[in-house]
């Protein structure tokens, strides 16, 4: 673990806080979009599209629609197959129930998708998940999107949205990502967090977790020694 001084206050054991992670390759070791992709034999190309997202390279929003775009004709029986392949990270459940005991609260906000995350979501007794939502039509992905993107925008609106709605100030809570489009809500949290993370991300973080278990968290917010 690297990084700077924490910018949560000193008396960080009587404080609530709000953790918010991003999902694909943090709070699960998967990319979603790319298991998908391989149910649709366009895993190579999602995978680059997704690299090059990841480092900033290219538009998120640009990126996510081409990426989406080649799972038109999936059937909706894929969320299920899909489900049963991610891999949820070492540490979280131990993330999740020690921001619990301290009266804390758990999100998640994601690029990828509400039809894969809503059931880790419950598994795992988060407080609050955003997602996009893949638009479906006789059963089978069309391709395209429904609503907003959940772009770096939205990530750090909902962060700050999650914080006032729980009387928490931003200084008490935490944004932990790997990509570029975390960035944002890790500029708005108390504490920037980046885990697995490329090497933007890394620079711009408070601190940087290299071990691949989210439970190392917890002493930076002052809930185990």
């Amino acid at each position: 673990m690297t990084g700077s001084s924490p910018r949560l206050p000193h008396n960080r054991t009587s404080q609530r806080f709000l953790a918010v992670l991003d999902a694909d390759s943090t709070l699960i070791h998967d990319e979603v979009i790319e298991l998908l992709a391989e149910e649709a034999g366009a895993r190579t190309e999602v995978a680059e599209i997704t690299e090059r997202a990841m480092r900033g390279e290219l538009d998120f929003e640009q990126s996510l629609r081409s990426r989406v775009r080649t799972l038109a004709g999936l059937p909706v029986s894929v969320f299920s197959r899909v489900g049963e392949r991610i891999r949820v990270t070492d540490g979280v459940p131990e993330l999740i129930a020690g921001v619990h005991a301290a009266g804390g609260l758990v999100g998640v906000v994601s690029g990828g998708f509400h039809e894969t995350l809503d059931p880790l979501g419950h598994r795992l007794g988060l407080d609050h998940w955003r997602a996009n939502r893949l638009e479906v039509a006789d059963g089978v992905l069309t391709g395209g999107l429904l609503g907003e993107v959940v772009d770096a925008t939205a990530k750090a609106s909902a962060l700050t949205e999650w914080a006032a709605d729980a009387g928490i100030p931003l200084a008490h809570t935490v944004a932990i990502g790997d990509g570029a489009n975390d960035l944002e809500m890790m500029a708005t949290a108390g504490l920037a967090v980046a885990f697995n993370a490329k090497p933007r991300v890394r620079a711009e973080a408070d601190v940087v977790i290299d071990r691949q278990d989210l439970s190392q968290v917890l002493p930076l917010l002052g809930l185990r020694g």
